[in-house]
């Protein structure tokens, strides 16, 4: 059969089939060409497009930074991602107008910065150490080749150069930093009466009007959900086991290949006795700092002890009281011209005189040990670890793409794939989108399950890799789903008949405290108005107390000040629904003369700080004002 296509696939007609079908492929290349069917466009700041897929990329890594940061707090339900994403796209349009900002300035990152931040972030080191394999690796799950990421980082540099220049500007004099203080520093006397909500709590019949009329107004409160039951598999790289475990020849061609890794640097243990002298020093402040270090060094040759002179004259407050002791020093952790003089020295011998940037030094070596390379019995275990580990990786990807394809040429079953792969498959209890446990509460399986695909069209998922820093891989489906609906008066009645009474409780306590409110201020003696009521007495508070309840003291800090001998009083609803009456007896005014000076200062480098950021909040937003921004609506 195929000899008979073959050979009818050689006249005039199989040329008309091969224009035919050209002709849709060439209309797809220029349809490229010409822009048609572009990504979508979300936002234009100037002219400078903010595409969909750059909106979806930054989103998606501030998810991932939020799950991060809360770790097992984290709820997908706690957060609108509709509110998230356009914070997200704000925070975007606000980059862009910085960059472009920086542009004109004609700010720039340069080489040495990009490389020292990428050195300095801790994810992409090991053992404590930059390591270029964890940074390639660490990217390419984040699916970022290196110079996408370098260009980016470079992007964000020189945003941060700009708002430091904004916010480094601002001076904050003395009587500013006096009226910050008088307010900040604050305290407040105060006392107050907790008027309980159960006091109030009675089993009086609820009218059906009552019951009715609040049902209507809080349907929201009874609807339940929609929610789905999922099936799923899990393919986790850790739980593999090699086909081979690695032999001694493999083990030790990897020994040589990391030999680095198991080797200590030569280390030397250091003193020094700094002079210090500042960068823009003149010539004669220069020359008389090295004659004091040439003065000290002739000390020290002449027998002196080098620790106790360290103790006595060196200017570095970090070592000095140390007798000038620096620990053990490695290469390319310290300034370039220390360093090179230290690895010169041998041990007991004073150094020659040494500029630095913060200086002159006087150095001496008390012991060095040298280079040193763990032998392979020693790290045998680790480097089978490491081949396993390799092992595993390798497995889990050859796994993972035979997973995808197998679950999308059954795409309503799981089973093919499962016995396949002998992998179990999982049925979950009823989630809703606000997540489940374990897996189920990561966003990129949430978005999975409920997606359209895998929802309406009742299709597997494709592979989810839902931590980014982890090697596994999960497909499900849907096995059960439930729309959202309102639960109907009769199922909810009790509940609300329980709300309406706690309301009544609620706005019972709270006029029971204003009642007191008025009788103190009509002249009444406290104990006389609190009867039975307890007074809590806080004494003077701050603004951050932590003794008094939240509620209470940020309340407390909003009333007027009273006259002398006088008293504010408020009354306010709990968030338990209890009612308070609050007393303000006196205001005491933060005072500037009772700070020593260096608390002084650091309190006006950080008022300073903050009103730096307001002035670049308040920048940023008068350069969006200017800018042209549009946000094409969805099509």
């Amino acid at each position: 059969m195929l000899q008979t296509i073959r050979e009818r696939a050689q006249g005039w007609i199989a040329w008309v089939i091969v224009i035919l079908i050209s002709i849709p492929f060439a209309l797809w290349g220029i349809q490229s060409y010409l822009g048609v069917g572009a990504e979508p466009v979300v936002a234009t700041v100037d002219g400078a497009e903010i595409t969909e897929r750059a909106l979806d990329e930054r989103y998606r890594d501030f998810r991932a930074r939020l799950r991060d940061q809360l770790g097992s707090a984290y709820r997908p339900g706690l957060f609108d991602a509709e509110t998230m994403r356009g914070q997200v796209l704000d925070r975007m349009i606000r980059d862009r107008l910085l960059l472009q900002t920086a542009d004109k300035l004609g700010l720039r990152a340069s080489d040495q910065e990009l490389r020292e931040f990428i050195r300095n972030d801790p994810a992409f080191r090991k053992d404590g150490r930059f390591d270029k394999a964890t940074y390639e690796r660490m990217l390419e799950l984040q699916g970022q080749a290196p110079r996408q990421f370098e260009e980016t980082l470079r992007r964000s540099i020189v945003g941060t150069q700009l708002s430091r220049a904004i916010v480094a500007t601002e001076i904050v004099s003395d009587p500013e930093l006096a009226q910050a203080v008088r307010l900040d520093r604050q305290q407040r006397r105060l006392s107050f009466i907790r008027v309980p909500k159960a006091d109030f709590l009675r089993e009086q019949p609820i009218s059906e009007q009552e019951i009715a009329a609040y049902y209507a107004e809080n349907r929201p409160r009874f609807r339940t959900p929609e929610r789905i039951r999922v099936q799923y598999l899990v393919l986790d790289a850790e739980s593999l086991t090699p086909a081979e475990t690695p032999d001694e020849q493999a083990l030790r061609a990897h020994y040589e290949a990391e030999r680095n890794r198991f080797t200590r640097p030569e280390r030397r243990q250091v003193r020094h006795i700094l002079i210090a002298l500042d960068p823009e020093a003149d010539g004669e402040q220069e020359a008389a700092a090295k004659a004091e270090s040439a003065e000290i060094r002739r000390r020290i040759v002449g027998g002196e002890d080098f620790a106790a002179l360290a103790r006595e004259l060196s200017q570095d407050a970090g070592s000095a009281a140390r007798g000038g002791a620096l620990g053990f020093i490695e290469r390319g952790l310290i300034d370039p011209t220390f360093e090179q003089a230290a690895f010169a020295l041998p041990v007991g011998r004073p150094s020659e005189i040494v500029r630095s940037r913060f200086g002159y030094h006087l150095i001496e070596v008390t012991e060095i040990e040298p280079e040193a390379t763990e032998p392979f019995a020693a790290v045998k275990d680790q480097l089978l670890a490491d081949l396993k580990q390799r092992g595993n990786e390798g497995l889990f990807f050859e796994l993972a793409e035979r997973l995808a394809t197998l679950s999308y040429e059954s795409p309503d079953s799981l089973e093919p794939a499962a016995e396949a792969l002998v992998l179990e498959i999982q049925t979950s209890e009823w989630i809703d989108r606000s997540g489940g446990e374990g897996l189920l509460a990561h966003p990129k399986v949430l978005a999975a399950a409920f997606g359209n695909e895998v929802l309406v069209e009742g299709n597997n998922s494709d592979l989810i890799e839902p931590e980014h820093n982890r090697l596994q891989a999960v497909v499900l489906r849907v096995l059960e789903h439930e729309e959202a609906t309102t639960e109907p008066l009769d199922t909810v009645r009790d509940q609300v008949v329980d709300k309406l009474r706690d309301r009544q409780a609620t706005e019972a306590a709270v006029a029971k405290a204003a009642e007191l409110a008025r009788a103190l201020k009509a002249g009444e003696a406290l104990a006389a108005v609190a009867g039975d009521y307890p007074v809590e007495d806080f004494g003077l508070v701050t603004r951050d107390a932590t003794q008094v309840p939240a509620q209470i003291r940020d309340f407390a800090f909003t009333l007027s000040r009273p006259q002398p001998g006088g008293a504010r009083y408020g009354g306010l609803s709990l968030n338990g629904g209890d009612g308070a009456l609050v007393i303000l007896a006196e205001v005491v005014d933060g005072s500037l003369e009772a700070m020593d000076q260096a608390t002084r200062e650091r309190t006006r480098e950080n008022l300073a700080q903050d009103i730096g950021y307001a002035y670049y909040d308040s920048w940023l937003t008068e350069l969006e004002r200017r800018a042209d921004i549009t946000r094409p609506s969805p099509h």
